[in-house]
């Protein structure tokens, strides 16, 4: 496996971390109507889990750079993943609407997670795989246990 991979900065795995930041970013600043997500978390430890594995699987996209993957490109993972991203900024705008449903609860904690895993794939990151997917049964119980059921 190290054969396959070396050692870089891919600005790519940088950018779409930042791009799915955004309204984290926002949301830190500006506190939304019916602001459920500020309440304490019931899943800690759990959080601070999907937290590390968030970090590791970042940091995978950024400094790992498969030596198999092509030149990034409108391939049908990075739709698929841009796609997963609208996604996710419609559950912001309708959460800062007020709404939060279970459907809206799910954009926040879902595409996300699935933007990533398939901008892995695409990038033929399987490394980071692992912990995007740590990440997404972290995030997606956090996301039900605190604010569906």
């Amino acid at each position: 496996m190290p054969r396959k991979y070396r050692v870089g900065f891919d600005i790519s795995g940088l950018m779409i971390f930042l791009i799915i930041m955004i309204p984290n970013f926002v949301w830190f600043a500006v506190p939304a109507p019916n602001d459920v997500l500020r309440a304490d978390s019931v899943t800690p430890v759990l959080d601070m889990t999907g937290s590390i594995c968030q970090v590791i699987f970042v940091g995978l996209l950024c400094v790992l750079i498969s030596k198999e993957r092509k030149k990034l490109s409108l391939s049908p993972l990075i739709v698929s993943s841009a796609v997963c991203i609208a996604m996710y900024f419609t559950g912001w705008i309708l959460y800062y609407c007020g709404i939060t449903s279970p459907i809206v609860i799910l954009l926040l904690t879902v595409p996300p997670c699935a933007a990533f895993m398939l901008f892995a794939l695409d990038r033929k990151n399987t490394v980071a795989v692992v912990p995007i997917i740590c990440f997404t049964v972290c995030h997606s119980v956090y996301g039900i246990v605190n604010f569906i059921v």
